[in-house]
């Protein structure tokens, strides 16, 4: 069977892509799912692939190793269980329900502007996404979006903060809305791109704003928490986020996790931005307990675990791109390489192509033909200002490390 993906579509289940190790689906979930079907979607990973998931940074999954053969069935597995799979334009909402910090519904309005958008049926990129910020405990500040709605405190009640092409740092922020407005103002926004063609996004048309009913509002700061951690819910029961190390783990590890979270209470997990998963509820004394079984089977339960400041793709041999094996390495790095701060400090990229983060970073180490490149403040498609070999690597990013800390307190 050939799998057919339209140019610059993201893979899914009914379009895999093809990768080092196979074909790769994406699969990305508009609200929590039941333990036994999270149990049923890693079994269906392990029996069709090669049982490698992945939680990437926007809070899908991803699964590995799939065949032209086995892909199909994969597809038929999942779509046996009982999970609210996301389709058409993303919108992404708030990954923790019953947040007693949250401002609104940010997922119950997703559901009404996923439904309102379906109807419209506009022709736009298969890149354009959008973000629903509550307001509650743990933020959306980092993914980048056409379209971000951020709820807010007004002096006519809570309200939307609506910014364009970017995250909450790099959008333009270009009006206040009110809840009711919201859906029909991001619509027009809609039409104005699609109005650009099929390859059109938010920067494209933040020229013509200027002709647009927006009063203009003014960026902000989020302090708000990790999802790494304990995160309260309405009535007294908490949930708790857990990290994926370097985005990924093994079937056999996570329904191991869901087993020992089920036997505590817990009813539902949830892949959250940032390569985490969201379980609960749980009764507060049960968190505990579940936060070192987590450790002990290799997830990440701190949020200030050195193995969160790296991103690093599979690499050699999953990849067939991949001239360095970039998870081993960071494997390596995470307990050598000293690492502060609360960002990505690394990124340990494969090849040029740099998937896993395309952002700068701090320092990137890039597979090449003449070993680790290394690049400083940019991405793996940058010039390295040098080359080590695999086993020179470690001590080489420490002192470069310890360059850069040196040359910021001077």
């Amino acid at each position: 069977m050939t799998f057919v993906r339209p140019r610059g579509a993201c893979p899914s289940l009914a379009a895999p892509m093809e990768t080092g190790d196979g074909l790769l689906a994406r699969l990305a979930l508009n609200a929590p799912m039941a333990l036994d079907d999270f149990i049923g979607l890693c079994e269906a990973a392990r029996a069709h692939g090669n049982g490698t998931i992945e939680v990437s940074a926007r809070g899908s999954f991803q699964f590995r190793g799939l065949s032209p053969d086995s892909a199909p069935r994969f597809a038929a597995d999942v779509g046996a269980l009982d999970i609210d799979i996301g389709d058409g334009v993303p919108v992404i909402a708030d990954p923790l329900l019953d947040d007693p910090a949250a401002l609104i519904d940010a997922n119950g309005f997703a559901v009404q502007l996923r439904h309102a958008i379906a109807e419209a049926g506009l022709s736009l990129s298969p890149k354009i996404s959008i973000v629903v910020d509550g307001g509650g405990g743990i933020d959306l500040d980092a993914l980048t979006a056409d379209i971000r709605l951020r709820a807010i405190p007004t002096t006519e009640g809570i309200g939307f903060e609506l910014a364009l092409a970017g995250d909450a740092t790099s959008s333009v922020p270009v009006g206040i809305l009110s809840i009711g407005e919201a859906t029909d103002k991001v619509l027009a926004l809609l039409k104005l791109i699609a109005a650009r063609g099929s390859e059109a996004h938010a920067k494209d048309v933040l020229p013509e704003l200027t002709e647009q009913p927006f009063q203009r509002a003014a960026a902000h700061k989020s302090s708000r928490a990790s999802v790494i951690g304990r995160h309260p819910l309405t009535g007294g029961a908490v949930a708790l986020g857990l990290g994926l190390a370097f985005g990924h783990a093994e079937a056999d590890a996570l329904v191991a996790l869901a087993e020992i979270v089920r036997a505590n209470g817990a009813l539902w997990v949830r892949p959250a931005p940032d390569r985490a998963l969201l379980f609960g509820p749980f009764a507060d004394a049960s968190a505990v307990v579940l936060r070192r079984e987590a450790e002990r089977l290799g997830f990440v339960t701190e949020a200030r675990d050195p193995r969160r400041r790296i991103v690093a793709c599979p690499g050699a041999p999953s990849c067939a791109q991949g001239l360095i094996a970039a998870r081993a390495l960071a494997a390596q790095l995470a307990s050598q390489v000293a690492l502060t701060g609360d960002a990505i400090a690394l990124h340990i990229s494969g090849c040029a192509k740099g998937c896993a983060h395309p952002k700068p970073a701090p320092l990137t180490v890039v597979g090449t033909e003449q070993g680790c490149g290394i690049v400083k403040n940019g991405t793996a498609r940058d010039k390295p200002v040098r080359y080590v070999d695999p086993a020179d690597l470690s001590a080489e990013l420490d002192g470069v490390a310890a360059k850069t800390r040196e040359a910021v307190h001077a």
